[in-house]
């Protein structure tokens, strides 16, 4: 009998994907293999707890039901879950196989994949695919802000070693990528939400708990295979060098990517500290205490800005003096107790920092003035987590300052508006704010709670606005597919029809309805296809159709040239669709063009002919084909014209004006800061003294020049040539929004402040 423990055993060789010989997938890096394999196995271990836990914890939840559906709900859960195990490991495990296996796979010129729904079905996510989202962008979050600086060295190895750009999220062991492999697996479970969210939680403390160790072992197998080494000694390399300036060492710390040895991290508030103290009575005032003053204690500090907090209007929080009102508060408490008290120095130097902090931010050019108001009011919160936690100044990945920093971020695209409250950014930044001066007395946990549920609301935003960002793109590299085969079609017609005088009808033709099919053919086929090759010979046959000929083998050629002439006009304008009435009444005048054309190949008349050899000819001797030669029977001249200007074929509804613009030097440094823009940059326009335009670089369109950019929702606002966009920085009228991390840049400016005042 098979023991029951082998039963659950998944060799790592059946799970591993097949690949078909056409697949573009190169062989794995020897220095992964070992990283995969130890991974797959520490995972399947993982899973395997899971599933012998899920079972007690199904059973405790059934035991708590409420009725005896719910308790059935749990049964059937406990019932699916056993019996689909072996495949959910298996598919869990084959997926992060799939993975790996991807990383060697090329992806020139991809565009980003995104969902495949319509914008409209955005807003109407399904309760339970929004609680499912919400419950695994949560479990993210907690583990970035634990693990993230192993993970970013792991991702850092991963693209050193594959030819794919790799960032946390695509990394096949980050936590985005594994909880998204688990869900799909469980894709077969029919239970409901209730449940699910119970076995995703379940994957969080088994499976996701355990990959700080996971990272720990990935990386160090890495550096074992001598895949930058370097890496390893990041966090002890950044401590003080000799020659280093403390406060240099402090900014590198301190804007660090999230994590940081409990040393270091203490350290960078050391540093700040080790600054003040140089710079008292300049940047902060001196402290003159009374021999008898009494500091109050870092709790005694919460409580009294739990007070402040409480009770100061919300409107005037933006623009509080923290010390000036904590000053008021122990002044009333020195004079009941009748002894002096006052706030301790370490915590004093928290205050003189967070207000520093406050007032780059809250003078920051990046952040609208609207949000700005809004985020000023997280003062007094922000100090009470310092003051509580120091390492809130060196830890990158501390809850607080992430919640700040992505505040911020997504504040990048906003623009001040009429109706604030209607926008939803705006009211979700101010539920947060409201939540925090409403709720955190002194458990910073609540901003673990408060980051969580942001990233899930920016994260459904950022779906909406990519997928019509992509759209905007998609029309854009359309457009410019179309200007570009325009200016070929106009070209075409410009070197046959320029300067010739042909009759106005094939003309008009070819300006109006020929120039669609050229268009259709150069789009659909492009200018190297035989398809195309036709459609200009087609044009070469009208025009030689209606113009004189006077060559004897002329006419025989028109003859033989009219019937496959008219074939290939009346299948091109069909393919075009175009208009069945007016290429009737074209058809007509073409037919009595040709007609003409056959006529002229009859003269000259037989009377000059006879004249010419002194015989007479009488007028019953004329050859009867010659009948339509009698002026009053001969069919009118058709209507000629003469092109002597461009052809200019205007855009579907769109009239083209070119405006003139300024032209600058190719050194011109404004052309320089053009081409350093990348895609994703957000920029500032001064559209005049009150209006501003905030907008990112959404595509630099190749074919045309045109640089384009949207909105925060991904629609298109502005597009610009690289010239215009050179003139627009030489006047000053737009501006490059920096969109580093905003709690990063405030503490690299207090730095800097504090520097400059201690050598002044």
């Amino acid at each position: 009998m098979t023991d029951a423990k082998d039963a659950k055993v998944v060799h790592l060789s059946k799970v591993a994907p097949e690949h078909s010989p056409n697949s573009p997938v190169g062989k794995l890096p020897v220095a992964l293999i070992p990283v995969r394999d130890k991974a797959a196995q520490q995972l399947k271990q993982a899973l395997q707890a899971l599933f012998d836990n899920a079972d007690d914890t199904l059973f405790e939840m059934a035991d708590r039901a409420t009725s005896n559906a719910e308790q059935n709900t749990f049964f059937e859960a406990m019932r699916d879950l056993r019996l689909k195990r072996k495949n959910i490991e298996r598919g869990f495990l084959h997926k992060l196989f799939e993975s790996f296996a991807s990383l060697t796979q090329y992806e020139i010129g991809k565009a980003p994949q995104l969902d495949a729904m319509s914008f409209d079905s955005l807003s109407l996510v399904q309760n339970d695919e929004l609680e499912e989202r919400v419950a695994v962008d949560s479990m993210v979050a907690k583990v970035m802000s634990r693990d993230a600086l192993a993970l970013g060295h792991l991702t850092t190895r991963l693209n050193s070693l594959v030819p794919r750009k790799l960032d946390d999220k695509s990394n096949p062991l980050g936590p985005e990528a594994l909880c998204h492999a688990f869900i799909e697996s469980c894709s077969d479970l029919g239970v409901d939400i209730k449940v699910k969210l119970i076995i995703l939680k379940l994957f969080e403390k088994y499976v996701l708990s355990g990959l700080g160790e996971l990272y720990d072992e990935a990386n160090q197998a890495l550096i074992s295979a001598g895949v930058l080494p370097e890496l390893k000694s990041l966090p002890q390399a950044r401590r003080r060098a000799p020659n280093q300036p403390a406060a240099s060492r402090a900014a590198q710390v301190a804007a660090g990517e999230g994590h940081a040895e409990g040393g270091e991290v203490q350290e960078v508030f050391q540093v700040l500290q080790d600054l003040l103290a140089q710079v008292r009575g300049v940047a902060v005032p001196r402290r003159e205490l009374p021999a008898d003053a009494l500091p109050i204690t870092s709790r005694d500090l919460t409580r009294l800005l739990s007070h402040l907090q409480q009770r100061m209007p919300v409107e005037a929080m933006s623009e509080l003096d923290v010390r000036d009102q904590l000053e008021a508060l122990l002044g009333r408490v020195s004079a009941k107790s009748g002894k002096v008290r006052v706030v301790g120095e370490v915590d004093e130097d928290v205050i003189n920092l967070v207000s520093m902090l406050f007032e780059f931010i809250l003078d920051d050019r990046n952040l609208p003035d609207s949000l700005k108001a809004l985020i000023g009011r997280l003062q007094i919160p922000m100090l009470k987590v310092a003051v509580l936690d120091k390492t809130f100044f060196g830890r990158g990945s501390h809850p607080a300052r992430r919640l700040l920093n992505e505040i911020a971020s997504a504040a990048l695209g906003w623009a001040d508006q009429g109706d604030v409250q209607r926008d939803s950014l705006y009211q979700k930044i101010e539920q947060i704010v409201q939540r925090l001066l409403n709720d955190f007395v002194d458990d910073p946990a609540i901003f673990s709670e408060l980051l969580a549920d942001f990233l899930a609301f920016i994260g459904d935003e950022r779906r909406r606005s990519e997928l019509l960002e992509q759209r905007t793109r998609d029309a854009e590299e359309g457009s410019a597919k179309a200007e570009l085969a325009r200016r070929q079609v106009e070209q075409s017609l410009n070197e046959r029809l320029l300067g010739k005088t042909l009759p106005e009808v094939v003309v008009r033709l070819l300006k109006e309805a020929w120039s669609k099919v050229l268009m259709l053919t150069c789009l659909k086929h492009g200018v190297e296809s035989a398809e195309w090759q036709a459609a200009l010979a087609t044009m070469d046959d009208l025009i030689w159709s209606v113009e004189p000929h006077d060559e004897p083998e002329a006419r025989q050629r028109l003859l033989e040239l009219v019937p496959g002439l008219l074939k290939s006009l009346r299948e091109g304008l069909a393919s075009a669709a175009f208009d069945p009435f007016s290429t009737g009444e074209f058809f007509s005048q073409l037919e009595a063009l040709h007609v003409q054309g056959l006529q002229r190949f009859k003269r000259p008349l037989p009377e000059a002919e006879s004249a010419a050899e002194g015989v007479a000819v009488e007028p019953q001797d004329r050859p009867l084909l010659d009948l339509a030669a009698v002026d009053e029977e001969a069919p009118a001249e058709p209507p000629m014209v003469a092109v002597v200007e461009e052809i200019v074929l205007a855009a579907p509804e769109e009239t083209r004006t070119l405006e003139p613009e300024e032209i600058l030097p190719e050194d011109d440094e404004s052309l320089q800061q053009v081409d350093n823009l990348r895609v994703g940059s957000w920029v500032e326009f001064q559209e005049d003294e009150e209006h501003k335009l905030r907008c990112k670089l959404a595509a630099v369109i190749k074919a045309t020049g045109k640089y384009v950019f949207v909105n925060r929702t991904g629609m298109k606002v502005l597009e610009k040539t690289r010239m215009g966009l050179a003139v627009e920085f030489r006047r000053g009228t737009i501006r490059l929004l920096d969109d580093a991390l905003l709690f990063d840049r405030a503490l690299e400016s207090v730095i800097g402040n504090l520097r400059r005042l201690k050598n002044a």
